[in-house]
């Protein structure tokens, strides 16, 4: 199973987006998460560490700048989404990746309290 670090930089990102209201309380995850063309569009205009800001995991022992180096995107690479967060807690919780999972906790948080 793979490992994952958290992503600092996605975690301050997200709380800055949250912050300054960028984001989509409903939404369907799996209709707006960011599939592959839409990585790829991203990556023509934008470089990795602007990629990166949307993981809140780094997969330990994949190479920067690929693609299997960052998981457990939050947003539509615009926003923020609830449901995105909801998705990371869950998906981290299910394969016991406890500090991935507390730090999209502690987001969902953040933006439930902003947002109520």
């Amino acid at each position: 199973m793979a490992r994952y670090s958290v992503n600092k930089a996605a975690v301050r990102h997200a709380r800055e987006l949250i912050d300054k209201h960028q984001y989509v309380l409903d939404s369907d995850w799996g209709d707006v998460q960011p599939g592959a063309d839409a990585q790829n569009e991203f990556l023509e205009r934008h470089d990795w560490d602007e990629y990166a800001a949307w993981h809140l995991g780094l997969t330990e022992g994949a190479s920067d700048e690929t693609k299997a180096r960052y998981a457990f995107v939050y947003g539509d690479l615009r926003r923020v989404h609830r449901s995105g967060l909801i998705a990371c807690v869950y998906r981290a919780a299910e394969w016991r990746h406890k500090e991935i999972e507390l730090a999209a906790h502690d987001l969902l948080q953040r933006l439930d309290k902003l947002a109520a």
